[in-house]
């Protein structure tokens, strides 16, 4: 049996930057526990791509995107590059996603 590829989670510069705007508005407008969560929804996401990499579904704009809802407030969109999980980009939903859709 041929071996699997040991997968690694990238995060672009766009997407952390996503991620910390996210936090700011959490830490201006909820306690440290919706903080928690939200670095929970992130780890759990991590945990999922690396086992299962095509778990989300592809966005209907871009083929090799993926969207996965987190909840619904928060969607990651990324996608698969040889070995790598490419982390995009960390929305609310509640936005215009249009760009990635």
């Amino acid at each position: 049996m041929p071996k699997k590829k040991k997968l690694t989670v990238l995060w672009t510069y766009e997407a952390l930057k996503n991620a910390s705007s996210v936090k700011a508005y959490l830490s201006e407008n909820f306690s440290s526990k919706e903080i928690q969560n939200f670095y929970s929804l992130l780890s759990a996401f991590e945990n999922a791509v690396l086992l299962f990499p095509k778990l989300y579904p592809q966005t209907n704009k871009k083929a090799k995107i993926r969207r996965a809802v987190l909840s619904k407030e928060i969607s990651v969109f990324y996608r698969i590059i040889s070995n790598q999980i490419g982390v995009l980009a960390v929305l609310d939903n509640r936005c215009d996603l249009s760009k990635w859709l």
